[in-house]
């Protein structure tokens, strides 16, 4: 099994699991629980998202967050580009990270007239930075690109949860574990 074979299996079991989870749910028709049982889930998975420690050198504001995630996409989709592979996995993990750089891009795009210019110019500074980092990946020879190009893991969980929280002008802190349910909350004096 190759790497990349395993990446693809993890991703898209990870995208099951999320699936089955919100099947799981409580849904009942006729009203609008089975809106609330998906805002819950939608909460849960936030609130884990955001309990999770992100990779060094990532932002952990929102919006510079969502910058970095975007480059970090963007870059693995040029270098997967570089290799002029046929290989269906290889362009099947391109046409995926082109997904999701859209959807950053976007939610950047809609974002952007709401921030300030200290969290855009925070924004810039961690996706230069990630952009730095692919240009040094970008100069390898084919066999080390290509390596790379399968080693690369994906990202944080926090990045669609930013996205889709920047996207949406959501500026209420996300929920914590203890809220959800999923860790006791402070000890009753």
């Amino acid at each position: 099994m190759t790497v990349r074979t395993l990446l693809l299996g993890t991703a898209l079991a990870l995208g099951l699991a999320g699936t089955a989870a919100a099947q799981d749910a409580v849904i009942r028709t006729g009203g609008t629980d089975a809106v609330f049982a998906s805002q819950n889930t939608e909460r849960m998975w936030e609130a884990v998202a955001y309990a999770n420690p992100l990779p060094p050198g990532a932002p952990t504001a929102d919006y510079p967050l969502v910058a970095w995630c975007e480059a970090m996409v963007s870059g693995h989709v040029t270098l997967g580009e570089s290799l002029q592979t046929d290989d269906e996995l290889d362009l099947e993990l391109i046409e995926l990270g082109r997904a999701e750089e859209r959807k950053f891009r976007r939610a950047l795009e809609v974002a952007g007239p709401r921030q300030s210019r200290e969290m855009l110019d925070l924004a810039e500074s961690a996706a230069a930075s990630v952009r730095v980092r692919w240009s040094r990946v970008m100069e390898l020879d084919l066999d080390a690109r290509d390596e790379t190009f399968g080693l690369f893991f994906g990202l944080p969980g926090r990045c669609e949860h930013a996205a889709r929280r920047i996207r949406e002008n959501v500026t209420t802190p996300p929920a914590t574990l203890a809220e959800v349910g999923l860790e006791p909350g402070p000890a009753a004096e």
